[in-house]
């Protein structure tokens, strides 16, 4: 795939970013992640729950697909964007810069 020009997000990479699975994305994001063993989901049997460090901050996500909720601050979104943005305190333009260059 091609990478549009600098500050430009095409509908494909914006759909590509928004569809990967939080899981896949967190080793990357993260200076430490666990999933926890002990978690039984009570709605969705995919959910799973997470233990990270970003940045010497200390999370619990749950998630979903692409989907995730942090149960601290009691904040959700979808996509690698909305996760990126959360943990690391970026921008839209910020996490999509980071994403290209993690992924």
């Amino acid at each position: 795939m091609a990478i549009p020009k600098r500050g430009r997000v095409d509908s494909a990479e914006l759909e590509r970013y928004r569809s990967i699975d939080c899981e896949d994305v967190l080793p990357k994001i993260s200076d430490y992640v666990k999933a926890d063993p002990s978690f039984n989901p009570i709605g969705n049997s995919h959910t799973r729950r997470w233990h990270l460090r970003v940045g010497g901050r200390e999370f619990e996500l749950l998630s979903t697909g692409p989907k995730f909720y942090d149960t601290r601050a009691k904040r959700g979104g979808g996509g690698a964007i909305d996760l990126v943005m959360h943990l690391r305190c970026l921008d839209f333009k910020q996490a999509v810069a980071w994403l290209r260059e993690v992924l």
